[in-house]
């Protein structure tokens, strides 16, 4: 176990003027589970190639509990890596090659038995030890690779969107595992992923990225309650947060014909917004109401059943275009489609932006 640090880390790849990961910095604590997550090109798996000693570091540095490694090989790093492709050997056993990297370090053939025994019942690999890859589901090999990194008894694992060749059930079963294997063994993981209800549902922490710049790091609970920009605020969550950019009066913001009150001292912070001020309500924070109770009305494009709820698609007409809104309701009340509903965000759920930055006001 061990603590790992990003400290102003940059990678900056040949022929290109942005860098791919730019003065990350980043405390990671001991036994801590922390997810890098965002888009695609966000230079979270750089991120993560960077500590493997995959990727260089053009400035800055990586230490791990307290040593500088930025520039040893991979081997001298004590890390075991996951990858999104399994990378397990078709000619060997799932015994061999969960033992391939210990036998590489001539650990003693006792020692390698007791290791993959114990690694093998952990993930209930017992009876496949003998089969050789091919005969094996992608979850079942998803496995070997986890026991394969589990094995050599490392200070950090490192997990590269290990999750994404798997079908959605087999994903969310296999997710629930890998969070329980990591509390169980408390080693510190950092796991690479694109997928946020993923990052919601595994991380301590998660690390939010964006072009290569880290947006907000923060429990999952923290990112959802209270984002620090508006990237994060739409990112996180699913659906997404309806986020728009509205007229700012001295009362709030304007959703068409439905004000949308705000404090003094937001009202202060957004003026240098250029007259307009960012407002973002979650599906779930918002009522279907009816006219007269002073929502805005949106008509209806599609709504998804969701059996327990429903979640409403519409759009709305805002300042000259159409918008789109979600708003999550009681399936009983659902509406149907074309039909015109009217929407009353809830005044104690709001996340109101800079206009001009983006910044949580």
């Amino acid at each position: 176990m061990a603590t790992v640090t990003y400290d102003k880390a940059s990678r900056i790849y040949p022929g290109s003027e942005r860098p791919a990961v730019n003065e990350l910095n980043l405390e990671i604590g001991d036994g801590e589970f922390l997810v890098l997550v965002g888009p695609s090109g966000c230079g979270k798996s750089t991120s993560l190639r960077m500590l493997a000693g995959l990727e260089d570091v053009d400035r800055g540095r990586i230490l791990i509990e307290g040593k500088d490694v930025t520039n040893l090989p991979p081997k001298s790093r004590d890390i075991a890596m996951v990858f999104q492709n399994y990378a397990l050997y078709p000619h060997m056993s799932v015994y061999e090659n969960m033992a391939f990297a210990l036998k590489l370090r001539k650990t003693s053939k006792a020692e390698i038995d007791r290791r993959v025994k114990e690694a093998a019942a952990l993930l209930q690999l017992d009876e496949y030890l003998s089969r050789k890859p091919k005969a094996l589901s992608g979850g079942q090999r998803q496995r070997v690779a986890m026991g394969r990194a589990i094995v050599r008894e490392p200070q950090v694992f490192l997990m590269d969107e290990p999750l994404s060749n798997l079908d959605a059930k087999l994903r969310v079963q296999t997710r629930s595992q890998i969070a329980t294997l990591q509390a169980k063994l408390g080693v510190t993981t950092v796991y690479v992923t694109h997928d946020q209800v993923e990052a919601m549902t595994m991380g301590h922490r998660v690390a939010v990225m964006l072009d290569g710049v880290l947006q907000q790091v923060d429990t999952p609970r923290a990112l959802y309650d209270t984002p620090g920009n508006v990237f994060v605020a739409g990112f996180m969550g699913s659906p997404a947060m309806n986020i728009k950019t509205v007229p700012l009066t001295e009362a709030g913001g304007h959703f068409g014909s439905l004000a949308v009150p705000l404090t003094r001292e937001q009202v202060t912070a957004a003026q240098s917004g250029g007259g307009k001020v960012t407002i973002g309500f979650r599906p779930e924070a918002a009522d279907l109401v009816s006219e007269t109770e002073g929502g805005f009305p949106i008509v209806v494009d599609l709504v998804e059943d969701l059996g327990s709820d429903a979640n409403v698609y519409g759009h709305a007409e805002l300042e000259g275009g159409s918008e789109r809104f979600t708003v999550r309701t009681d399936r009983r009340h659902m509406p149907n489609m074309g039909e015109t509903v009217y929407v009353k965000p809830q005044a104690n759920a709001l996340h109101v932006f800079n206009a001009e930055t983006g910044v949580r006001i």
